[in-house]
């Protein structure tokens, strides 16, 4: 399995703090995001290769990260070769960026660089490999404003997942999806198959109603915390908390 851990956004909404420094390097409880992100990863024990694909702007930063990162797995940091936020890939275009030049046919992990957990991804690959099926991660959302910022999802018994809507003004459920997924190797090819249809290349959520309408997905209810690390607020919030 590889890892894609998604790091070339330019996190406008948190300027001046990402002005000059990328949003997974900033430190909460005195370490980087992405160091508290990789310490779960380094426990999947069949992930081999993790890619961080970020943008021209902090590409530097983030190999100067992974030269002092010690990590039991081959890091490689990948330069989707955007500048600003206005010429930006998208998250689903940084994933396939990433699968062609890195020519990758294997089963898939993709993270987002600045969500925090409680839960384990080792747990989460075992539950993968349970139900052989793409995978999600999903967990109990009551606040109505954050359920509103967020994808959310309908499951049936079996935690096939029967719907998903990307930020809902009407959310049908209290089912909350964090970016963290796994794709099967057969998988990969629909990623290119969605974008050359012409679908929105951005947020990693988008991807997932239309993968349900071309195979089942399956959901890993997880407990415990999730940050997502969007806005100067919930920075400060997280940092109160760690």
């Amino acid at each position: 399995m590889k890892c894609i851990i998604l790091a070339a956004g330019y996190a406008t909404r948190l300027y001046p703090l990402t002005k000059n420094t990328a949003k997974p390097l900033l430190k909460v409880a005195g370490k980087t995001i992405m160091n508290h992100i990789m310490e779960k990863v380094e426990e999947v024990d069949v992930i081999d290769e993790i890619f961080i694909v970020t943008n021209d702007k902090f590409y530097a930063s983030f190999q100067n990260w992974a030269n002092d990162f010690q990590s039991k797995k081959t890091v490689h940091v990948i330069n989707d070769q955007t500048t600003t936020n206005d010429n930006r890939l998208g998250a689903i275009a940084d994933i396939q960026y990433v699968l062609d030049q890195a020519e990758i046919t294997d089963d898939l992990m993709v993270l987002a660089g600045d969500n925090l957990f409680e839960f384990q991804l080792k747990d989460f690959e075992h539950f993968y490999r349970k139900v052989n099926a793409d995978c999600i991660t999903t967990h109990e959302l009551d606040d109505e404003a954050e359920i509103k910022s967020t994808g959310v999802i309908e499951i049936d018994g079996e935690n096939k997942v029967t719907s998903f809507e990307e930020k809902p003004q009407n959310p049908k459920s209290n089912l909350a999806v964090p970016p963290i997924y796994i794709y099967q190797e057969k998988t990969i090819p629909l990623i290119k198959q969605y974008i050359n249809e012409g679908n929105n290349p951005d947020a990693p959520g988008n991807f997932i109603p239309w993968l349900i309408q071309h195979k089942s997905v399956h959901a890993f209810k997880f407990e415990g915390m999730r940050y997502d690390i969007g806005t100067l607020e919930s920075y400060q919030k997280v940092q109160n908390l760690f």
